[in-house]
């Protein structure tokens, strides 16, 4: 029988090892890594080139690996001559991702007179990206090419994986185009890259390549080309690759099937992605959060909700995605409620996380949540980047809190095209035409290009600060100018300008030259302008046009019956009210929204299902009172009712509006802002109700409706009663 020490004596003997050194293969931490290197420093084992490597190796390479005391080790050594060792240097920075320290690394090794090797230039150019600089990266192209290795398939890999990563997809694709071609890795890196800077067409011309080339694609080649095909929402080539895996029974994972089911999902084919779901073997959180996002984008939210609830775990891109559905289909409340679930699991959101939330923000008005929002983002450190930035402009500008989102613009880093839109949108939905148009100058002297969407932010500030000859202006310079091609909601936006300025001819004119046939936001438009200017016959004009092809549009029905209240055309109003009830025609409830303490409460016209109900009333009785002392007294010409005007100043009592404002008197601090956002537009009486309470009662009240704020202060509004 054998001792053990005679046991340990032969599996030493076995490994030709130093009892020190052999240690370095079981080891499993860098404190045992520690007293391993004293152990070698005492038996000076340290002095041979064998014990320096294998320390230096562990640090570099293994993951519980540590550079600094790889470096400590490197630098004892005098003249380090192997270029193993400045390759496991280079390698270990490639692996804690400091490709900068590789760099240096790499440069001190050619001071050294130590020429690389095959491996060298690998290691060095992993871990390269943007913020190493193409610069560098293009001369350590000219180091591979002057020392002979740029026929090398696997540098040839490392820098088309490079120039990727820095962006440069033609040079990557130069790179490649010289290659042999022959390596199938070499086609995945080229695909990666082109996935990665989102150019999913050259990916799916590839995979046609890599047919004709006669190339074995492994999984990372599938799943990428259907990562491709799925943002193309290519169904055509995704199919393709599907039988390319049934025919050459490619043996799958669940990293495949889960990029096959997304690609079927993407492209609206949710039978077929559910039946590979059924089929799974094994699923993830992966596997469920794609049928979960395929029901979202066909705007099934009931069955996405369905598959949410039965998901055994979930992530946050899983919250993300199901929150994400809500804000489709218009539930914000709802997506607010799911993320307070997320939250008491403590599920840590991502920044996509916090876009959606503050959407939803945005949309309630729900100040208060929005700014918690800020905070949490600011605490827990989640990335603040220019999509978090532009969601914050666009959350406090829906707000009413203008100059906040200013704040927010002001203090981004970095901005894109949509951050100075939302800004130039917030400026101009709140009244502030003029800064508006400044922010635009701002924008230009930025070299920053306006698009169409920037340009229906213009038309718009112009629009509600009542600049007819500046917008006039942009609208005849947007092409010359900046080459953007007017489209139907510039129009849109022009006869919205001209027909609440009074010039309604003019309006019939541009519609009439349009170059595209007009829709029904245009005619709506010059509908809303012969509202204001109480013009019937355009008006029947601009109505019988929408109803042409939207018969049961009840907000054309709605408008039209105020246009004939106003003018005091009653015949013609009982006759479209019969028009109405016989076609089943019901007018949209007035719906207001108000947040107080972190909770957003929703009131429609006449509602007493509030838990408050009864004092809400009570405080609305008191304030029409005081209201009526102070010279009030109730605008009825928008109720088109048949019933007396007892009743009708009854019925504008009760709209939503007022709900919302009694309630916010009651519950809120007198300093307080009152915020109300609307569904409909505004009707004359509550506008006057609105300015006669932010005088009486000292309060800043900001109501959002259909179409713009009104920011009520002092008795005025900011809408100078244009609106």
């Amino acid at each position: 029988m054998i001792s053990t020490k005679t046991s340990t004596s032969l599996t030493l003997f076995s490994h030709n090892l130093e009892p020190p050194l052999f240690l370095i293969e079981t080891c499993k931490s860098m404190d045992q890594l520690k007293q391993i290197h004293c152990q070698t420093v005492k038996t000076g084992l340290i002095r041979k080139p064998i014990s320096q490597n294998k320390l230096i190796s562990f640090c570099c390479t293994n993951e519980s690996g540590d550079m600094n005391h790889a470096l400590q080790m490197f630098n004892q050594i005098s003249e380090p001559k192997s270029v193993f060792l400045w390759n496991t240097m280079i390698k270990g920075y490639s692996r804690v991702d400091c490709p900068k320290h590789g760099i240096s690394m790499y440069l001190n090794m050619l001071k050294q007179d130590v020429k690389p090797d095959d491996y060298t230039f690998p290691f060095l150019l992993k871990g390269f990206d943007r913020d190493v600089g193409l610069s560098c990266g293009k001369k350590i192209h000219g180091h591979v090419v002057k020392f002979g290795f740029g026929s090398n398939v696997f540098v040839q890999n490392a820098l088309i994986h490079m120039y990727s990563l820095c962006g440069q997809m033609e040079m990557a694709r130069a790179v490649f185009d010289v290659n042999c071609k022959m390596d199938v890795i070499t086609w995945n890196v080229i695909i990666t890259g082109y996935n990665r800077m989102k150019q999913y067409d050259e990916t799916s011309k590839l995979f046609g390549e890599m047919e004709r080339n006669g190339m074995v694609p492994t999984l990372v080649t599938l799943v990428s080309l259907l990562s491709a095909c799925s943002k193309l929402k290519d169904l055509e080539v995704g199919k393709r690759v599907h039988k390319y895996i049934q025919k050459c029974k490619v043996e799958s994972n669940l990293t495949l099937e889960n990029a096959l089911m997304d690609m079927y999902a993407a492209c609206g084919e949710m039978d077929v992605a559910v039946s590979l779901f059924d089929r799974m073997k094994t699923r993830d959180v992966i596997s469920w959060t794609t049928i979960v996002s395929g029901f979202v984008n066909k705007g099934e939210i009931d069955l996405a909700r369905d598959y949410f609830d039965r998901m055994p775990e979930r992530d946050y891109v899983s919250w993300t995605a199901m929150i994400d559905g809500y804000l489709r289909v218009n539930c914000f409340k709802e997506a607010l409620v799911l993320f307070r679930e997320m939250q008491a699991l403590k599920i840590r959101p991502d920044e996509f996380t916090m876009v959606s939330i503050l959407t939803a923000c945005a949309q309630l008005g729900a100040l208060q949540i929005g700014e918690w929002i800020k905070t949490y983002i600011e605490r827990n450190k989640v990335k603040n980047d220019v999509f978090v930035g532009n969601a914050l402009i666009d959350m406090y500008s829906k707000c009413g809190s203008v100059e906040k989102a200013q704040r927010v613009f002001n203090g981004m880093p970095r901005r894109d095209k949509f951050t100075w839109t939302a800004m130039i949108f917030g400026l101009a939905t709140n009244g502030n035409g003029e800064e508006a148009l400044g922010m635009f100058s701002e924008m230009l002297r930025a070299s920053i290009k306006p698009d169409e969407v920037t340009y229906v932010g213009i038309l718009c500030a112009c629009t509600h600060a009542g600049m007819v000859d500046e917008g006039r202006k942009f609208f005849a310079s947007m092409t010359t100018e900046h080459g953007v091609q007017p489209n139907v909601a510039h129009y849109g936006c022009m006869v919205d300008l001209l027909g609440r300025a009074g010039h309604l001819q003019e309006a019939c004119e541009l519609i009439k030259n349009m170059p595209m046939k007009p829709n029904s936001i245009v005619w709506g438009a010059l509908l809303g302008g012969c509202r204001l200017h109480k013009d019937v016959e355009i008006a029947e004009m601009a109505a019988k046009q929408i109803l042409e092809s939207d018969p049961d549009n009840g907000a054309v029905y709605v408008m039209l019956c105020n246009i004939y209240a106003s003018c005091k055309r009653w015949d013609s109003l009982h006759e479209l009210r019969e028009s109405m009830m016989h076609r089943g025609i019901k007018k949209t409830p007035g719906c207001s929204l108000i947040e107080m303490n972190g909770v957003v409460h929703e009131f429609v016209a006449g509602d007493q299902r509030h838990p408050q109900s009864k004092e809400i009333y009570l405080k609305l009785d008191e304030v029409m009172r005081d209201l009526k002392v102070a010279g009030y007294s109730p605008d009825t010409s928008e109720v088109f009712l048949d019933i007396g005007e007892e009743d009708k100043e009854s019925t504008l009592y009760r709209h939503s509006e007022k709900l919302a404002l009694a309630f916010g008197l009651i519950y809120s601090q007198p300093v307080v802002t009152i915020r109300i956002v609307k569904n409909l537009r505004m009707c004359v009486d509550c506008h006057r109700v609105a300015k006669l309470v932010s005088k009486l009662y000292d309060r800043e009240v900001i109501i959002r409706d259909r179409t713009r704020f009104h920011h009520f202060r002092h008795g005025s509004c900011s809408c100078k009663d244009y609106w």
